[in-house]
């Protein structure tokens, strides 16, 4: 009896260290786990922070106005806002019209009246006819779509057929007809502005007007929109940019800036490299001028157009995010080219100046 007691004694031991040993087991396992998921969390934080500063908003906050897209007529919408109207009996009284709401007095009116036939004149109590007493007036702001069509020129040859029958020579006479914009294209003023403004003005990209094309049943490519614009710039606006700059040299101050920009496909430059837009503007005048300006470079080569070409006092207020504030005053009319003309503020204005780049 004794030896098999002996071996259920050391199977029972062996049972009691087996289990021992998996719960010792379990408990490394768990703690593993929880080591494993903590550090997987972390890395998920990581991660979220990483395409939180790649992709999310930065400290630059972006205006809730602009972002609205879908949702504007619902944030903006207000039921208990009263209506703008104009009352009209036997005279005429407004109500509740504010500025931002008014209708502007310039725009074109067109009035469409609602009378009873002759039937409906019949008085309903006494069958006599009814006379107007009063009118009531209500308008409404309604926009025309957009509308395209086809121009097509057609200009007529004239001859002369008692010269046919009598003379040698025939004289032939041609009617007159307006220039193309572009020579042996099909793009009119009107189409050529109509996608500069929405490029420019309502910043709407030219991919976004080649499918508000194909909605009215018109393929026109992105590339020969850009082509159109192009050439229509060097072929009709550069002759406005030259009016306007030889009107905004006759003022007496002038405002300039630059910021710099990021040119792709350029010639000789990489897209990596800068480029500089200046902006020239004119005071406090009756007619505001703005002009644009492009330069490749900060260079000697690229000082700008306006500043060669002053042959007065003109005082101009620069700021730029790499040069200090200055003030530029007779470079041409002394005859100093412009690097002279600042090292001799320098030396005037050293406190005020001495940080500009030569």
């Amino acid at each position: 009896m004794e030896p098999k007691r002996d071996s259920e004694e050391k199977l029972n031991s062996q049972e009691k260290e087996n289990i021992h040993e998996l719960k010792d087991k379990c408990a490394r396992l768990e703690q593993e786990k929880e080591e494993l998921s903590a550090r997987l969390n972390w890395y998920e934080e990581q991660f979220r922070l990483s395409k939180q500063k790649q992709f999310g908003s930065s400290s630059e906050k972006t205006d809730d106005n602009k972002r609205r897209l879908f949702d504007e007529a619902e944030v903006e919408a207000d039921p208990k806002a009263e209506e703008p109207t104009v009352e009209e009996i036997t005279y005429r009284r407004r109500k509740g019209k504010t500025k931002k709401d008014r209708i502007p007095e310039d725009l074109p009116v067109e009035t469409v009246e609602y009378e009873l036939s002759e039937e409906e004149l019949d008085c309903p109590q006494c069958s006599n006819k009814l006379h107007k007493m009063s009118k009531e007036t209500r308008k409404e702001i309604e926009v025309i779509p957009a509308q395209v069509k086809v121009k097509e020129h057609v200009r007529n040859i004239y001859s002369c057929r008692s010269c046919e029958k009598n003379e040698i020579s025939t004289p032939v006479v041609t009617a007159p007809m307006p220039v193309p914009v572009l020579p042996g294209s099909m793009v009119s003023p009107s189409l050529m502005s109509f996608i500069m403004a929405r490029k420019y003005s309502e910043a709407l990209p030219l991919y976004r007007q080649e499918q508000l094309f194909k909605d009215f049943g018109i393929d026109i490519s992105r590339q020969t929109m850009a082509n159109w614009m192009i050439r229509g710039s060097k072929d009709w606006l550069s002759h406005l940019w030259t009016r306007m700059h030889r009107e905004i040299l006759k003022k007496d101050i002038l405002h300039a800036d630059e910021t710099t920009l990021q040119v792709l496909h350029e010639e000789g430059k990489t897209a990596a490299n800068k480029s500089y837009m200046w902006l020239y503007a004119t005071g406090h005048t009756d007619i505001p001028i703005f002009l644009y300006d492009y330069r490749t470079t900060r260079g000697p080569a690229s000082i700008p157009r306006i500043c060669l070409q002053v042959l007065r006092v003109i005082c101009m207020l620069m700021v730029t995010r790499d040069m200090v504030i200055f003030r530029v005053l007779r470079w041409w009319a002394a005859g100093l080219t412009p690097g002279e003309g600042l090292k001799r503020l320098c030396r005037q204005c050293p406190k005020k100046l001495q940080k500009v780049q030569l």
